[in-house]
């Protein structure tokens, strides 16, 4: 048998059969409560923890293999950002776990009351290829601490990262609980036909776009009536005032457009917002600061990873090719299909009809558009859909006020790019067609735990008011009750109106 009818074989080993029994598998060790004490929840945390920071190399060289991602963006935001996850759930989970108290009132008289967490049970997490250990593992995390049972679903669209995770988390954590599945289409498919007690899925620009992806797993989700987080993404913002320090918010941009990925990640600038008048300014800092970032020949810089695939590619190469856009180029635009590399491409005076603003950019692409008023740049950004981060560059208190108040997304950043992500106190998640729920620090246990409310009653202090028969004076007290007025319920002991 080749090798190539072996792996094949070995891929149509997981179906909806072989899902249901891991599915089996898991609930019925779920239901052995080990994973709802502290002591479990801890010594997986700090196993997920160790996997990473003992493997760093190993890490680095997987995703300079799938995306040619520079060391230094995998070890910032990939490792060091799930380190950092791990470092806050360790410091805040016995805190988050306990029980919160809540006043009751005169109507359950007497009582006490408190919302408890309690994990769901076993939830799906399926990841994205463009950080693909920080978007697989940042959510295992938070569903680990909540104390649940999870399987993880990596992107085969990074193969090398999703070797590795399998590899690890059967080596590191515990097997009773935490599973990988990888694969492609089948296998998610295969998962997506169970019924999980959540689902949360990354889901980034493609082929198929996000928003119909995302629709296909609410479907799925819907049959069993599974809750999901959707993490989506959107064509991201950026408008540009002309009263700002132009070197910082040039850099700030770069930053967010091709320090992250070379523009592939969710929260990319998309898209720049700025007055004709001003445009000229800004192209031409965007061009030196570039040219100090990545050198004279972008295409050959370390620094810059690579288009993940000969789809992607050709993907971002339609958007250049489409008529509406040519001339449109002022800087860059230099690519080569056999390495996958597109060098950072600024357009200018983009039409709002073109392709490459009908759909997320996802990849080194920044179109500029250009208003009469930058006011006008609102009104643009509202016809649209709701994107998962906007921009504004400023120093008009008024204008940033007016930003913040009308514009509707995921997250906002007032004078730069893309740090929101870094803030574990803020939720990170999208609005609308940009997803839906949250995670990071506390938000990722909320999502994946459920708020149980619990009344305590005694037995003294029963009141024969609820019951039969319903007379004139226990209607009066009644009202009175609802109403929550000591002095209404002393009028109707009185029989006053």
């Amino acid at each position: 048998m080749s090798g190539e009818d072996s792996q094949t074989q070995k891929k149509a080993v997981f179906d909806a059969e072989t899902a249901s029994s891991l599915m089996k598998e898991l609930r019925e060790n779920f239901g052995s409560r080990r994973s709802r004490s502290y002591e479990w929840r801890v010594s997986q945390v700090k196993a997920l923890l160790k996997a990473v920071l003992n493997n760093e190399e190993q890490i680095v060289n997987a995703l300079r293999s799938d995306l040619a991602k520079p060391p230094l963006e995998t070890v910032v935001y990939e490792i060091g950002m799930l380190k950092n996850s791990c470092e806050v759930i360790l410091k805040e989970l016995k805190h988050w776990m306990t029980p919160e108290k809540v006043k009751t009132s005169i109507r359950t008289f007497p009582s006490s009351a408190e919302i408890i967490p309690e994990p769901l049970g076993v939830v799906l997490v399926i990841s994205a290829w463009n950080y693909p250990l920080l978007l697989s593992l940042d959510p295992v995390v938070g569903a680990i601490a909540a104390g649940n049972a999870v399987v993880l679903k990596p992107s085969e669209i990074a193969p090398a990262t999703s070797s590795l995770l399998a590899k690890l988390i059967e080596k590191y954590m515990d097997p009773s609980f935490v599973r990988v599945v990888e694969g492609a289409v089948d296998e998610t498919t295969a998962l997506l036909q169970q019924k999980w007690d959540k689902i949360f899925y990354t889901v980034i620009a493609g082929l198929l776009g996000n928003g119909r992806v995302g629709r296909i797993v609410m479907t799925a989700a819907a049959k069993h009536l599974t809750p999901v987080v959707l993490e989506l993404g959107g064509k991201s913002p950026v408008v540009v005032d002309s009263n700002i320090n132009l070197k910082v918010a040039a850099r700030r941009i770069i930053s967010g457009k091709w320090g992250l990925n070379n523009g592939q990640a969710c929260i990319s600038p998309d898209y720049v917002i700025t007055t004709k008048d001003y445009a000229p300014n800004l192209v031409n800092a965007l061009k030196t600061e570039l040219e100090e970032c990545y050198g004279k020949n972008p295409m050959e810089s370390e620094d810059l990873s690579r288009i993940v695939s000969s789809n992607h590619f050709a993907r971002l190469s339609r958007f250049l090719n489409d008529d509406k856009v040519s001339g449109k180029i002022v800087y860059g635009g230099e690519k080569d299909e056999k390495k996958l590399r597109i060098a950072p491409t600024i357009l200018l005076d983009v039409p709002r009809d073109s392709l490459i603003m009908g759909e997320e950019i996802f990849g080194p692409l920044l179109p500029i558009i250009t208003v009469n008023k930058l006011e006008e740049s609102l009104d643009l950004i509202i016809s649209g859909e709701k994107p998962l981060a906007a921009y504004v560059f400023t120093n008009d208190k008024k204008f940033q006020e007016q930003f913040v108040k009308n514009v509707s997304s995921g997250g906002l950043l007032v004078n730069d790019t893309t740090l929101h992500l870094v803030v574990d106190t803020l939720p990170f998640g999208g609005v609308g067609e940009s997803g839906m729920g949250a995670y990071h620090g506390k938000f990722s246990f909320d999502a994946f735990t459920h708020k149980k409310a619990v009344l305590y009653r005694s037995f003294a202090g029963d009141s024969s008011l609820r019951y039969p028969p319903y007379t004139d004076t226990k209607q009066r007290l009644m009202k009175a009750l609802i109403g929550g007025s000591i002095l209404g319920i002393i009028r109707a002991l009185l029989g006053s109106s």
